[in-house]
């Protein structure tokens, strides 16, 4: 069909122009998505971001060429000079999908297996407004969540724990159509698996269907139609061929590698396809007019109209109309205020408490723990989110902390304010998905708790030494680590009121005494004056669960005629962002004594302090009082250790 061979066409030449890409996908799985767009997606190319959209990821990101091809052709706002520029610097065109940068991306994908769950937390963000603010007559919230995974994609375990979890909730409007062609970049899959997908996925409890030849245009309707009456999440497996009809067909070596003007030149014969490079019919772009465009800018009417109808029918649900606008609830200052200057309590339960605060007022808010929710205290609102309960705001993740993160970032790609909670050392298992959040700038929430070797008897393996220093280095994500109950409801503010990167929320397990009670403002600069003395000679640096023990250093060193402030520092990140003379303002530059102190990698805190005390190595097993005497951070030590500067 001409309008297939356009896809495959326009990329081919995207590859060939680069001299970089995936050509194998281009070929194999093209009438795929033609029919996916033709057929079924409902979207508007002139309105990209419409709400109620049908959602497509290409999980299999690698096939890039593909799905800017198709988006060209399906009228949004990519011209041919864009696809000329595939690969290039600055293009609308990169490497991988990147949400933002290209009108009709719907999630930044490439890392495998990442889309695939990306795609659960849309499905999940979707089936929770459907049911949470629909009225009979008025199905305002009603979209489909199509995926196009791969062979390699499906290998990757974030993708597994993102389908377990799919099917145990049966997100119906979830369809995954798997470009299955049993080649992977190192040759066959037969030689790294041997996996029965069908079983697999139908253990799952997914529906499967297998669709023998993806150039079977009838075989893939039928399939599509009987997933989408479907009462459970969908499963396609599609045959193709990885470069179909090219002269590597079948092989890994057409996967990654352009094929060259003049193998290109050669299937323009072989598909008879007579228009040149970078050139498309009219009849082509008429196709695409009348069953792509106009038949989503159709539906976007219909909906537009319903959604008009239904504000004036249910004014009460204006809360829908916030979500959409993703307008954060206006009274967080009310909400999340301070607590006296009074007792002690652990972060993680502070966090507890101020989020079933904040739920109160936030309806968008919506996660839950990776099987911990009884130690994090990071739990969602209205019980919990099921096949039997879609209206829940808990989600029961399972100990599946990659996928979990992945989900999260889903849920914020589809207005729903995601939240994960866990173990701050099993961030490990969670960074690639967080790292995606920082990329697209999601204002993903992900919350730890257990933050240092003071959690004593579990021991090293438990205990998270470099964690802090990896997400304070990662781009466009700001990280907390609060010094109490009232920083701790700042920082949750903070990152509600952030809507443009992930944060990160480093808690204890064990009780700290409430000594804080910055301003907003002062707070918001990453780190703040907490108790100054008069003329000073230097400055204790702390964060976390080390602010306290700097105040009692503080004291002892009082006690010896030594006069020196104390700064808490609950965000470094945010603190070494400021303009120097915002910095100076709270460490003044003539004021060089400085001794930063944190139960972590001490390395970034030099950006602040020519002498930190740190750990710059894993922690212990044991009570958590001896683990911190052992390591030397008492106020005896930090005393110690500042007379020597």
């Amino acid at each position: 069909m001409k309008s297939i061979d356009a896809l495959r066409f326009l990329g081919l030449d995207m590859v060939d122009e680069a001299n970089s890409g995936h050509p194998g996908m281009v070929l194999g799985a093209a009438p795929m998505v033609y029919q996916l767009f033709a057929k079924h997606m409902h979207v508007d190319p002139k309105h990209p971001a419409w709400f109620n959209r049908d959602r497509f990821i290409l999980s299999a990101g690698h096939g890039s060429a593909l799905l800017y091809a198709l988006l060209h052709l399906s009228g949004f706002d990519l011209t041919i000079e864009d696809l000329k520029a595939f690969r290039q610097v600055g293009s609308k065109t990169p490497g991988h999908p990147e949400f933002h940068d290209t009108p009709g991306v719907d999630a930044t994908t490439g890392p495998l297996g990442q889309g695939t769950a990306h795609a659960v937390g849309i499905a999940i963000a979707e089936s929770f407004l459907r049911n949470k603010f629909n009225q009979p007559d008025f199905s305002v919230v009603d979209h489909y969540t199509y995926v196009l995974s791969s062979d390699g994609d499906l290998q990757e375990g974030v993708a597994m724990e993102a389908l377990a979890l799919a099917g145990h909730l049966k997100l119906s409007k979830l369809i995954i159509l798997m470009d299955s062609n049993d080649v992977q970049l190192d040759g066959p899959t037969l030689n790294s698996t041997s996996t029965d997908i069908k079983k697999l996925i139908e253990s799952f409890q997914f529906d499967y269907q297998y669709v023998e030849d993806a150039n079977d245009l009838d075989a893939l309707e039928t399939a599509i139609q009987a997933a989408k009456a479907s009462d459970k999440p969908s499963f396609i497996e599609v045959k193709s061929i990885i470069g179909f009809q090219s002269s590597k067909a079948g092989t890994s070596a057409v996967h990654g590698s352009p094929l060259g003007k003049e193998e290109t030149e050669r299937l323009r014969g072989v598909f008879d396809y007579q228009e040149g490079r970078f050139e498309v019919a009219k009849d082509v772009y008429d196709d695409y007019q009348v069953n792509v465009i106009e038949r989503g800018q159709k539906a976007h009417q219909t909906w537009q109209s319903l959604f008009d109808r239904y504000q004036k029918a249910y004014p009460a649900e204006a809360k829908l109309v916030n979500i959409i606008e993703q307008k954060t609830p206006s009274n967080l200052a009310e909400v999340l205020k301070l607590k006296p200057l009074e007792g002690s309590e652990a972060t993680r339960t502070s966090i507890g408490v101020a989020l079933e605060e904040l739920s109160a007022v936030y309806p968008a808010l919506m996660g839950g723990s990776a099987d911990l929710s009884g130690s994090t205290k990071v739990k969602g609102a209205d019980g919990p989110f099921s096949k039997n309960n879609r209206t829940g705001r808990n989600l029961n993740f399972g100990v599946r902390e990659h996928a979990m993160a992945a989900i999260v970032n889903g849920m914020n790609l589809h207005h729903i304010r995601g939240m994960s909670g866990g173990f701050f050392t099993f961030s490990d298992y969670m960074k690639p998905s967080m790292r995606l959040a920082a990329i697209m700038g999601l204002p993903s929430l992900f919350i730890f708790t257990h933050d240092s070797v003071a959690i004593g008897e579990d021991g090293p393996t438990h205990q998270p030494v470099e964690h802090l220093a990896q997400f304070r280095s990662t781009p466009n994500m700001q990280v907390f680590r609060p010094a109490d109950a009232n920083e701790t409801r700042l920082s949750l503010r903070l990152a509600v009121e952030t809507l443009n990167q992930p944060s990160v929320l480093v808690l204890t397990r064990q009780n700290l005494p409430v000594v804080t009670s910055p301003g907003y403002d002062a707070f918001k600069v990453g780190g703040y004056l907490l108790s100054e003395v008069a003329e000073p000679e230097g400055i204790l640096i702390a964060s976390g669960s080390e602010v306290s023990l700097a105040l009692e250093a503080q004291s002892l060193l009082k006690e010896q005629g030594i006069h020196v402030n104390v700064v808490s520092m609950p965000s470094l990140d945010r603190f070494v962002r400021q303009p120097k003379a915002v910095q100076e303002k709270v460490l003044p530059k003539e004021m060089t004594k400085r001794l930063a102190i944190e139960l972590g990698s001490p390395g970034l805190w030099y950006q602040v302090s020519s002498e930190v005390m740190g750990l710059d190595r894993f922690g212990l097993s044991g009570p958590d009082h001896e683990i911190l005497k052992t390591l030397g951070f008492t106020p005896e030590k930090v005393v110690e250790r500042y007379l020597k500067l």
